[in-house]
């Protein structure tokens, strides 16, 4: 199997293990400091995939533009609120989430 193979393999397995959970149920990775933005005009599978490459150039792009990073006390909050429903992906041992659009 190629480099390339596994990697598709790995996006998919990624995939298949992204789900919506309510911003309740996600509020103790917050409190732990595990849980990680991701903007809605970015593929999760992708970003998480690129997590597990280690690929910190990619990462350290997002991040410089805001699209990328710890949760904010601010976006908790009207999460809270809001009674919001978010798409989420581990990728150990960060937690990512996504406002669906």
């Amino acid at each position: 199997m190629s480099v390339n193979e596994q990697k598709e393999i790995y996006r998919a397995k990624v995939n298949l293990e992204t789900s919506q959970m309510a911003w309740k149920d996600l509020q103790r990775y917050f409190a732990s400091g595990v849980a990680l933005y991701v903007a809605h005009d970015l593929d999760l599978v992708e970003v998480a995939f690129q997590m597990s490459e280690d690929n910190a150039t990619q990462i350290q792009q997002w991040m410089a533009a805001g699209k990328f990073g710890k949760v904010t006390d601010e976006q908790a909050a009207a999460w809270y609120v809001a009674d919001a429903l978010l798409w989420a992906v581990v990728v150990s041992p960060w937690v990512l989430v996504q406002q669906r659009c």
